[in-house]
């Protein structure tokens, strides 16, 4: 099992383990998330992982903030898995690169629905002034809805 530091009665979490349950959140296959021992098993298992070994308890105790200095290895193994920067693991990227990383990560759970996928597909290869009015539909049925203009967490670049 890696060491890592521990954490006071009382504290919270803190970066790394928000940054680790956000991705166990959503960064799993269509259906149920994965759990800490799926986790642990398939990088100790794997030599992708650099041969990294890592329990049960000892994610979870990342996860909950009881462990919060993993080692290097450890990071490496877990961006790995997740497919994120290991500088997002370690808080070496500045507020708008970690946020590009969630962004993306929202946009790989919002592909997870079959007809998202679908709609945004079929829109590949038309002209843009196209997408832009397939786009204010899209607004225009969120609206009549009462729907906010954009759902949560979807950030607004890219939209007209």
């Amino acid at each position: 099992m890696a060491v890592g530091g521990e954490k006071a009665a009382g504290e919270t979490g803190g970066p790394l383990a928000e940054r680790l349950n956000y991705l166990f959140a959503n960064m799993h296959p269509p259906g149920a998330p994965y759990t800490n021992g799926h986790v642990a098993e398939e990088i100790s298992r794997g030599e992708e992982y650099g041969g990294v070994r890592l329990t049960e308890q000892y994610l979870s105790m990342l996860r909950n903030g009881r462990r919060a200095n993993p080692s290097p290895d450890v990071l490496r193994a877990l961006a790995k898995f997740f497919a994120v920067p290991v500088g997002y693991l370690m808080g070496d990227l500045s507020a708008s690169q970690a946020e590009r990383v969630e962004e993306e990560v929202r946009f790989l759970v919002a592909m997870r629905d079959q007809r998202v996928r679908a709609i945004a597909l079929r829109s590949v290869g038309l002209p843009p002034e196209v997408q832009d009015s397939l786009n204010t539909i899209i607004a225009q049925f969120r609206q009549q809805m009462n729907l906010p203009a954009d759902p949560p967490d979807a950030g607004g670049e890219g939209r007209p």
